[in-house]
């Protein structure tokens, strides 16, 4: 399972064709209590960079954007029912949506674990 992350603090952990998308530990912590989660819908296409959803906080809301090209086959429910898993558990239980991808090369462009630490650093 290879895991990288986006410039827009979003992360995807791929395992074969499908990628698990959510928000990055420095996202969830500059964002503050997730109070809302508005995710894409199942079988819906996005491109790459495409907003997917909307994280709401009591500081701000922040568009989830679409780290590769594909469809959405599945979104994290118990998320939506409970939108402080982003905060709780980002890496895990608090994943948003799978995607099926279309363009699996889209993923060795993202950053790596040491290319995102050194970038949010500085964000």
């Amino acid at each position: 399972m290879t895991t990288k992350y986006t410039e827009d603090h979003e992360w995807i952990s791929v395992d074969g064709g499908i990628a698990t998308v959510g928000i990055t530990v420095h996202a969830q912590d500059a964002l503050g209590d997730v109070v809302f989660v508005d995710l894409p819908e199942v079988g819906k296409s996005f491109a790459q960079k495409d907003v997917a959803g909307v994280v709401e906080s009591v500081k701000a809301a922040a568009d989830v954007y679409m780290p590769v090209s594909g469809e959405v086959t599945e979104v994290n429910e118990a998320l939506r029912a409970d939108p402080s898993l982003a905060n709780s558990d980002p890496l895990k239980s608090g994943w948003f949506f799978k995607v099926k991808l279309s363009d699996p090369a889209q993923v060795d462009a993202l950053l790596d674990e040491t290319a995102y630490n050194a970038f949010s650093a500085n964000a």
